[in-house]
């Protein structure tokens, strides 16, 4: 079905980069898996083709385009199950920071390198003591002169392990009141003195996607890596987080109708009892839901897509659609899986590793409990 939010010049680029990604990402996937993390050949590539900059600054070696365009980015990769190639959390996570509160030099310093896919960035927010409440952390900053002194850990940390540039969330004025206040953020070098990565962490789902723990003992940063201004770090996450949840309500959406596709081929070519399990009216109730769903999802998405696009604060929205589209995606999956009987419980099938993957979805980039109280409080509720 035709999506309206999507112009010529976007459908133009969605089947380039569907023959780029099938041709130089969809065979490494298994690969990623096996190791745990991803490599750094194939970052370059996606820079070198240009699918790491759509929509960053021509100046600065990017295309200059919409987020329309890495929306489609994150439709086509996880239609091939690369979730491990983080190139949304590198791209229009990571990367906006820099663009919108980094200095010139700042920028110059980093955007190259991060569009060409030679500088691979990471956010440092979650601690073990500190998930969503952002407010609760912490890792200290203190001004020593030229430089800021960090100390303090992170945790489940994505790109952990290959991660060039970490964008650090740290308390600058642990005194502060509301204690958000206090809050900064720091671009750390990978090869600062003082930052060490934990071990890769093993997780049930995301395989082949690095996830750290990272440390920092006396990193001592240059006060030049102070992002934006002292205290202002708060503000510049909140301020991003609208496109973050966005991002996980496109996946999600993408990942549904993929296990979805698949799940239909197989009832149909899989017999029991003499006919096809499609035949069986459980089978097709299930699925006719399931599709049903996927749809309305996609027509939501579809819509604040737009809206983002042209500039609207869309928060409550997002939120709605971050909680409703990853819980969707959890559930569907388990649905799925359910319909392959015992092959759905074999690792080689899919449709296994989608139900591992999306078990993270409903967690991670503000847990759905947090989008429901965004939400209430949106409606004037608390």
């Amino acid at each position: 079905m035709r999506r309206d939010v999507f112009a010529e010049e976007h459908e133009l680029f969605r089947n380039e980069f569907r023959r780029f990604a099938e041709a130089e990402v969809a065979p490494r996937v298994a690969e990623w898996n096996r190791a745990g993390c991803t490599d750094r050949d194939s970052w370059r590539r996606l820079g070198a083709a240009g699918y790491l900059g759509a929509s960053a600054p021509e100046a600065y070696g990017g295309a200059g385009g919409d987020f329309l365009f890495d929306a489609i980015v994150i439709e086509e990769l996880a239609r091939i199950r690369a979730h491990a190639l983080m190139v949304s959390l590198h791209a229009d996570i990571c990367m906006p920071y820099l663009v919108a509160y980094g200095s010139p030099a700042q920028q110059a310093r980093y955007l190259p390198g991060a569009i060409a896919g030679e500088i691979l960035l990471a956010i440092a927010m979650t601690e073990p003591a500190a998930g969503s409440d952002l407010a609760g952390i912490q890792t200290r900053a203190v001004r020593d002169g030229d430089h800021y002194v960090l100390n303090g850990s992170k945790t489940f940390i994505s790109n952990g392990q290959i991660c060039d540039l970490v964008i650090v969330v740290a308390k600058t004025d642990p005194a502060a009141d509301p204690p958000h206040a206090g809050m900064s953020l720091f671009l750390v070098d990978a090869d600062t003195p003082g930052f060490e990565r934990g071990r890769n962490l093993e997780k049930l789902g995301l395989k082949g996607q690095d996830t750290s723990e990272l440390f920092f003992r006396d990193c001592r940063v240059p006060a030049e890596n102070l992002l934006g201004a002292e205290g202002g770090g708060f503000a510049m996450l909140m301020a991003q987080l609208q496109q973050e949840r966005l991002c996980i309500a496109v996946g999600s959406v993408a990942s549904s109708r993929r296990a979805l596709e698949d799940t239909i081929a197989y009832v149909v070519e899989r017999r029991a009892f003499g006919r096809p399990i499609a035949a069986f009216q459980n089978t097709q109730f299930v699925l006719a839901e399931l599709a049903s769903e996927v749809e309305i999802g996609q027509a939501f998405v579809d819509k604040l897509l737009a809206a983002h696009v042209r500039g609207d604060e869309i928060v409550a929205e997002v939120s709605m659609a971050k909680y409703w589209t990853t819980d969707l995606q959890k559930r569907l999956t388990g649905e799925c899986l359910q319909l392959h009987g015992g092959y759905g419980f074999m690792s080689e099938t899919p449709i296994a590793g989608d139900y591992a993957d999306a078990a993270v979805q409903p967690i991670y980039a503000g847990s759905n409990e947090i989008m429901k109280i965004i939400i209430a409080r949106r409606l004037g509720l608390g």
